[in-house]
């Protein structure tokens, strides 16, 4: 490592809610804990606050913009690298990734930063999705997403390739946590239509790919069986999909259970609410590396049920595999979720990933990739 301090920058498209958004934020924080510096490079975004107000420095570039016009910024990130001095170039996005290989690419290897990459997401593999294998370094975060880099890129040394698993902060999600009577007074006032209900709740943004009309089935044939369900979609909707908000419509009408499914939008309480659920679910139609609201419920003591394929499969098989249900059967979930409202789970025993150990194992990266030199 240099003699000076350790200087990080990390890209990604936003700072708006999300995995991506909450684990760049943990790992800026712990830099600054350690005495490092921590860049952001971004749009803007809802957590900016308190990117700033944790000790980073965020730059405002439109790095996720899907446009030609992006690749413009290759040359002055460029000089960026050199004027700022970074050590460790980490890119945690397709666009922005390849902004980043690109200026990285085009320096002095005795001058340039060490390029980093993490995957994320289980990517269509095409040469888009391929810069995300071009890190010095590549962290994966699954045993999934390791297997999906090396089974797709094999020019991949797999040496290259660390599996960091994405972790909770158990001081923010502690085990047994109840929220404060003042939240739940106003929870209650807002949604009064969940007083006395088994509330399944399905956190992050909605989409088709994370199941949501699987979501509606399942709410329909649990009240089908005089089980008294709420299903609480803690989510928003992206701009622009206003044919799938009237096809979520449509879908709920048809089924008759407009009043036993709630739509919360965005919200930041997505551990209170969480917390005062009696399952969280993850009902993804496609694999994904990793599932972080997942891991969060565990922390809290909250059961969780999830198809199990990809990295929730592997999270539940290796922490809750009572929560395990076959891929893409909504009806598999159905019965899961009537036994856990006879009997609900026992959760005593069950961890989840730590943040310590996620913070731990990527510092110890970049100050190993930095002495490098």
């Amino acid at each position: 490592m240099r003699a000076r301090q350790l200087t990080v920058l990390q890209l990604l498209p936003a700072l708006d809610g999300g995995g991506v958004e909450q684990g760049t934020l943990d790992v800026a924080a712990a830099l600054v804990r350690q005495g490092f510096r921590s860049l952001v490079l971004s749009e803007t975004g809802r957590l900016v606050p308190r990117l700033l107000a944790e000790g980073s420095e965020h730059i405002r570039w439109p790095v996720g913009r899907k446009s030609l016009s992006t690749l413009r910024l290759v040359p002055r990130l460029r000089r960026l690298l050199l004027t700022e001095q970074i050590d460790i170039l980490h890119a945690r996005s397709r666009l922005p990734a390849w902004v980043a290989w690109l200026a990285w690419r085009g320096m002095d290897p005795r001058n340039r930063p060490h390029f980093i990459t993490t995957v994320h997401g289980l990517y269509s593999v095409n040469a888009y999705s391929a810069v995300m294998t071009k890190g010095e370094r590549v962290i994966a975060v699954s045993e999934c997403a390791r297997d999906y880099v090396l089974d797709n890129y094999p020019a991949v040394a797999p040496d290259r390739v660390s599996v960091i698993q994405r972790g909770v902060d158990r001081n923010i999600f502690p085990e047994e946590f109840r929220p404060d009577e003042d939240w739940l007074a106003a929870w209650k006032r807002q949604y009064p239509q969940l007083t006395e209900r088994y509330v399944i709740t399905l956190p992050g943004r909605i989409n088709r790919r994370k199941g949501v009309f699987d979501f509606i089935t399942i709410v329909a044939a649990l009240k089908n069986r005089g089980i008294p369900v709420h299903g609480l979609v803690v989510g928003e909707i992206p701009r622009g999909k206003n044919r799938l908000s009237k096809e979520l419509d449509g879908a709920i009408a048809a089924a008759g259970i407009a009043d036993a499914v709630t739509f919360t939008g965005f919200r930041p309480d997505v551990r209170e609410i969480m917390a005062t659920s009696n399952a969280v679910l993850s009902v993804s139609q496609q694999p994904e590396a990793f599932g972080r609201t997942i891991n969060e419920a565990l922390s809290l003591g909250v059961p969780v049920a999830g198809y199990a394929h990809g990295g929730v499969g592997e999270q539940l098989e290796s922490r809750f595999l009572q929560g395990s249900i076959v891929p893409l059967d909504p009806g598999a979930m159905v019965e899961k979720l009537a036994s856990w409202f006879e009997s609900p789970p026992s959760m005593q025993g069950v961890q989840s990933w730590t943040l310590d150990e996620m913070l731990d194992k990527t510092l110890s990266l970049y100050q190993s990739v930095a002495r490098m030199e």
